[in-house]
């Protein structure tokens, strides 16, 4: 199943461009938005189990989509998860749950958006796969992760550099959440839709060059393990976002430095989910 943010409603989708307005084909038993959806998940995924071959009765732009998950009350995010990255980072590999920051929610948007460069930063591409919460977790094991997931969904956990890792502490929260610094999409992908939801390739563009490439098989903490690692502290709730760790190619670790530069467009995209498309533009355009 995929489930879409067309115009702040829940719709199901049938193509890229058309799909069943949950709210209309539900009489009003689930929706309007997904936020309400992901509160009663499994028993909307029972509801809409049962919707074999509905034609659709809505169809859409792009431009319509928001954010998958567009009211999460908690955003994590999780640094150093691929081994290459902690090294391209001066890291060394976590052997225990990794460093675990926040998004704030006010940054997260749709998959296809202008994003302006904040003055006098330096901004960064991270592509990373997002889990989104379907289920109330608290110590959850690992084995038994997956059923508190709704879906999976592509995001770019963009990062300005300057504000992040100026003195006398780093601020990542603050340098990873300026507005449109969270873009999540295009849909939500359940897991089942997955030969195998632990493997996936994902990889992001600027102006046509690819700068990252890996597959989720190459996390160093699943998405099971992180699951399992932050329900042991916090409660994970429904429409949670976790921004599972980015692969290396990042600007800030290469040599020389390479940041986003205004007019560029950056494309990431993941296997059986899709593509998002963001363009950045200078402060005071």
């Amino acid at each position: 199943m995929r489930i879409a943010n067309v115009d702040n409603r829940a719709v199901l989708l049938v193509s890229d461009e058309a799909g069943l307005d949950v709210e209309a084909a539900s009489g009003g038993r689930f929706g309007p938005g997904l936020a309400g959806v992901y509160e009663r998940w499994e028993e909307f995924r029972a509801w809409a189990g049962t919707l074999a071959d509905t034609p659709a009765d809505v169809s859409f732009d792009r431009s319509w989509l928001g954010s998958p998950s567009p009211a999460p009350r908690q955003v994590f995010a999780i640094g150093l998860n691929y081994s290459e990255h902690a090294k391209e980072s001066g890291f060394a590999q976590p052997d225990t749950l990794p460093p675990v920051f926040t998004k704030f929610p006010t940054c997260i948007t749709g998959p296809d958006t202008t994003v302006v460069i904040p003055e006098g930063g330096n901004v960064d591409w991270e592509v990373e796969l997002v889990a989104v919460i379907g289920k109330e977790a608290r110590n959850v094991p690992a084995a038994d992760a997956w059923d508190h997931v709704a879906g999976l969904s592509i995001g770019q956990d963009i990062s300005e550099r300057v504000s992040q890792l100026r003195g006398p502490a780093p601020q990542f929260g603050l340098g990873k959440s300026f507005p449109g610094f969270g873009p999540v999409g295009p849909w939500l992908v359940t897991p089942d839709e997955f030969s195998n939801p632990d493997d996936l390739e994902l990889s992001c563009s600027l102006d046509g060059e690819e700068l990252q490439k890996g597959r989720t098989s190459e996390l160093i903490f699943s998405v099971p393990a992180l699951i399992e690692g932050l329900s042991a502290t916090v409660t994970l709730l429904p429409g949670d976002i976790i921004f599972t760790g980015t692969p290396a190619g990042v600007g800030v670790g290469r040599s020389p430095k390479r940041f986003i530069q205004p007019g560029e467009t950056l494309v990431s995209r993941i296997e059986g989910i899709g593509e998002m498309t963001q363009t950045f533009v200078s402060a005071g355009n």
